[in-house]
């Protein structure tokens, strides 16, 4: 979703081969592509516009925030029935006429608003900390703002935190490659498409991430960040020896920078025993997150949404072990009870993380029951 192609036959340019469009940028692999495109492609009539929008990536992004947006209040057009923006009090965008979302973990009528009121706000409190050089604590509160509600503190999902990500990413695409801006921007956007279930597009973006960071000479969190990223999106596309090759460089460079009571350890931790769970290695799964959980709760606190994610993590490698014992399964039961029960409280009987541990904890009780049963027959 980043412009790494030619725009007429889709050749892989990655971020600096091809040649560019003087005027609007557009980028091709030659000139009898930009030649074709400008006689039989449409560009005659789209370049000037393209140029005026700021250039070919930007025009690209506003035109996907659009479809973003669009869907975003498609999807949460039933919840937000008579509501009104937390920000502007009104029900359509002034502008944009854009409807309401939420898809946070604000409940009752707490938390509806416009992707463009958050957006702009999050823009504003960004721009103060830059302005003001506020140091690098108040700059992280600040960008919060991009991907997690003021109110409840829980992160957008779904199509929302899409909306979101382009949001961001059109902001700021023009500024400097080393600024953080752009690079905070980009691993938004790809976080936000992850979060849609646009894993492909998503997979474009985390390798020129990538790509950029390690041309820029970025420090070495920065890499690991942009690494452990990537192998989100190869975990989900099924490409589980690549995930676990970069999963293990992110988690062992995050304990050695961070130590292990970081929240970066313990959200790196709990990646890699993921992508272990999905490629069947559930003793080791086990043997970490046995070691790590308890020092979560002391460290994040037992409401902590990463906290939450880990004993869900344990509790489905010890459901899904074929070695699994009638023991084993009640620990997973009695596990997932308490973490549905908090998640609730916490995030709501709707946000997705809820809906899976309550997934998984129908399948686990009914596999012990299955279990239990000749016991109880005998």
């Amino acid at each position: 979703m980043i412009l790494t192609q030619c725009a007429v036959c889709a050749t892989e340019l990655g971020l600096t081969l091809g040649k560019k469009c003087g005027r609007c940028s557009t980028r091709y692999c030659g000139p009898e592509c930009q030649v074709q495109h400008w006689k039989e492609g449409g560009h005659d009539k789209l370049c000037k516009l393209i140029k005026k929008a700021g250039g070919a990536e930007r025009y690209y992004a506003n035109n996907k925030y659009a479809e973003a947006v669009s869907v975003a209040a498609e999807a949460c057009a039933e919840d937000t029935k008579g509501q009104t923006c937390y920000i502007c009090t009104q029900a359509l965008h002034w502008k944009t006429k854009e409807g309401l979302v939420r898809m946070c973990a604000c409940r009752g009528t707490a938390g509806f608003a416009h992707v463009s009121c958050l957006a702009e706000q999050a823009k504003i409190l960004w721009a103060e900390a830059e302005e003001n050089n506020l140091g690098f604590k108040v700059m992280t509160e600040r960008w919060e703002r991009w991907h997690t509600c003021s109110l409840c503190e829980q992160r957008y999902h779904g199509v929302v935190a899409c909306a979101l990500g382009w949001a961001c990413w059109k902001t700021y695409v023009g500024r400097p490659e080393t600024g953080m801006a752009r690079s905070l921007a980009m691993s938004l956007l790809g976080n936000g498409l992850s979060n849609a279930g646009h894993d492909e597009d998503a997979l474009s973006v985390r390798e020129a991430d990538l790509v950029m960071r390690l041309r820029i000479g970025a420090p070495e969190r920065c890499l690991l960040l942009a690494q452990s990223n990537l192998a989100n999106t190869y975990q989900r596309l099924g490409r589980l020896d690549d995930a676990l090759r970069l999963r293990q460089d992110a988690y062992f460079g995050t304990l050695r920078l961070d130590g292990e009571e970081s929240r970066n350890t313990f959200l790196e931790a709990n990646n890699y025993a993921a992508d272990l769970r999905c490629l069947e290695r559930f003793e080791e799964v086990k043997r970490l997150l046995r070691r790590l959980m308890p020092v979560a709760r002391r460290v994040l606190g037992d409401n902590d949404r990463l906290t939450l994610k880990m004993s869900w993590n344990y509790a489905t490698a010890l459901y899904m072990d074929d070695g699994a014992t009638v023991d084993d399964l009640r620990e997973a039961v009695t596990t997932l009870e308490d973490t549905d029960r908090i998640a609730r409280r916490v995030m709501g009987g709707g946000h997705p993380l809820t809906l899976d541990i309550q997934d998984c904890l129908r399948n686990v009780r009914a596999t012990l029951a299955a279990r239990e049963a000749p016991l109880g027959s005998a």
